[in-house]
């Protein structure tokens, strides 16, 4: 765990070398390269035998990838880091490093729909069980533990968006011996930081937050040298979802300025979700920042959460007459998006899916971009005017 950094001071973010950039450059050269060659027979021997430590193919290493996975771990609070080439590669990465047929994981409730999907297809199939808990519930949580390999946790949770004591938690599984992760996406390592609450892996997809202008599929997984060194030794080099180098490189354009980002996400949804709440048409907003009570450890609320219309509002004509709002999944970029609870529920391939996610069918989750809050409330306002008449 890295000690005394503040994942707000921008200078932290500036460099993630003591050695100077290629030339000078302010922005790091992408080293776009599927190989590296050896100076001689030696160097090629002892790179092999594991005596020295250098990039060998980008399926492996890469500087470009190493330099983001540096940087990431260093906002985390971690020592080590592990990018990929998706939110799901860290995900199935992760769990099948320390997950074998015959375990069982403990999940909370409301997970990120895919992660969920997966948990319920190709991890059934291989005879690994997943118990799944209220996470605001710690005793049904202490209850679930014993016994299993793995928890994993969300926080805020997809969709939903309930926050838990992730320390609280953390601590329950370490005294049953139980291996820890969380998802992280939502908060960024701004507000949140699992490691320093003694979550043992931290999951993000870094499509979203992390690279922050919507043009980047990516995963990362952050933890102790000793745990990602197995996801790097057993599960990445075989399963093959590297991240590339280009994709790292975005990756890192994106850290830079994820603190200013963060904030004005932030500050519009927080003003957003207090107008929706006070609104007629609205029944519920689930977003942890109107509580003003958020769990230890979570310091602060990004701009993704959902709400509920009241009976009669037409979700389909919300929807149509929203300009500035953009139907489209995924989130954590500069625009802003909604989703309609209907429409996830109208997939053939999800049954249960209210249950499994807590969806209504008269919710939208609701992604606040960086348009301005003014403009996006009016924009919202005019919808749910239409949307309220007949």
């Amino acid at each position: 765990m890295t000690d005394g950094f503040d994942p707000f001071d921008h200078a932290s973010l500036t460099v993630a070398h003591d050695e100077s950039n290629a030339y000078d450059a302010v922005v790091p050269p992408i080293v776009q390269t599927s190989l590296f060659t050896f100076t001689d027979y030696d160097d090629m021997v002892s790179t092999y035998k594991g005596e020295k430590v250098r990039p060998v193919y980008t399926r492996g290493l890469n500087p470009t990838v190493r330099m983001f996975e540096e940087m990431l771990a260093r906002l985390e609070g971690a020592e080590d880091a592990i990018g990929f080439a998706s939110g799901m590669s860290a995900i199935s990465s992760t769990v099948l490093s320390f997950v074998e047929p015959g375990d069982r994981i403990v999940a909370v409730k409301h997970l990120y729909p895919d992660a969920f999907r997966l948990f319920g297809t190709f991890f059934k199939r291989m005879g690994i069980d997943v118990s799944y808990v209220d996470g605001r519930d710690e005793e049904e949580v202490a209850r679930a533990l014993p016994g299993a390999k793995l928890f994993y946790m969300e926080s805020p949770t997809s969709w939903v968006m309930e926050a838990h004591d992730v320390a609280s938690l953390a601590a329950l599984a370490k005294s049953h011996g139980v291996l820890t992760t969380i998802d992280n996406s939502w908060a960024s390592p701004l507000f949140q930081q699992p490691i320093s609450l003694g979550v043992d892996l931290v999951i993000h997809s870094a499509s979203k937050y992390l690279g922050g202008h919507s043009d980047v599929v990516a995963g990362v997984v952050a933890g102790s040298k000793d745990l990602i060194g197995r996801i790097r030794g057993e599960a990445y080099p075989y399963l093959g979802g590297k991240l590339s180098p280009f994709d790292a490189w975005l990756l890192i354009r994106g850290l830079r300025t994820l603190p200013l980002r963060m904030k004005a996400h932030e500050r519009s949804a927080l003003e957003i979700t207090k107008r929706l709440h006070a609104h007629e048409a609205v029944e519920t907003v689930c977003y942890p920042g109107l509580a003003n009570q958020l769990p230890p450890g979570l310091k602060g609320t990004s701009g993704l959460f959902s709400f509920i219309f009241e009976q009669g509002v037409d979700v389909r004509a919300f929807a149509d007459h929203l300009s500035l709002f953009k139907l489209g999944v995924s989130w954590g970029g500069h625009e802003s998006l909604i989703v309609p609870g209907q429409v996830v529920l109208s997939q053939k391939a999800q049954p249960n899916s209210a249950e499994a996610f807590g969806i209504s069918p008269r919710s939208v989750r609701l992604h606040v971009g960086l348009e301005g809050t003014e403009a996006l409330w009016s924009d919202l306002e005019a919808a749910i005017s239409v949307a309220s008449k007949g």
